[in-house]
């Protein structure tokens, strides 16, 4: 039997400490799926580019589909009185998303209300977008389909 020194258990209790990080830092991180690409909004009012912007991720406005609110082309609902004379076309939706794992985390801005809304976005397994947008401890989520 080996003798157990101070000086010995030190050095174990030293090397059990640092295991836990040791593993932290070798495991490799886990990037979220890409959310990419260009995708029609729940209600067909719109398709949305979603494009790498810097670090983050964002998406805008690129088409309004038969579905949108008949001559309307301006951001007039925007809660700011500047804001609203803002073409629709080209409009930022999603603001500075940033990769938090298994999801994207970002701001979604909602022209139909003029709002801006925290927001998760994730691929669903069936390959359409999963957007859930929050004000407070209410949220509402949407599926949009990518597309064609």
């Amino acid at each position: 039997m080996i003798p157990i020194t101070h000086s010995l258990l030190c050095r174990f209790l030293a090397l059990a400490a640092a295991l836990p990080m040791m593993a932290m830092f070798a495991a490799p991180a886990q990037a979220a799926e890409s959310v990419l690409g260009h995708w029609i909004t729940q209600n067909k009012k719109a398709m949305i580019d979603v494009v790498p912007c810097g670090r983050f991720v964002c998406g805008k406005i690129v088409k309004l589909l038969p579905a949108a609110d008949p001559g309307i082309y301006h951001d007039i609902r925007n809660s700011d009185p500047k804001m609203r004379t803002r073409p629709l076309l080209g409009l930022p939706i999603f603001i500075d998303f940033h990769d938090d794992g298994d999801s994207w985390k970002g701001q979604i801005y909602d022209p139909q209300y003029g709002n801006t809304y925290r927001s998760v976005i994730s691929r669903n397994p069936d390959g359409t977008l999963k957007v859930k947008g929050c004000l407070l401890f209410l949220c509402k989520t949407q599926t949009w389909q990518p597309a064609r």
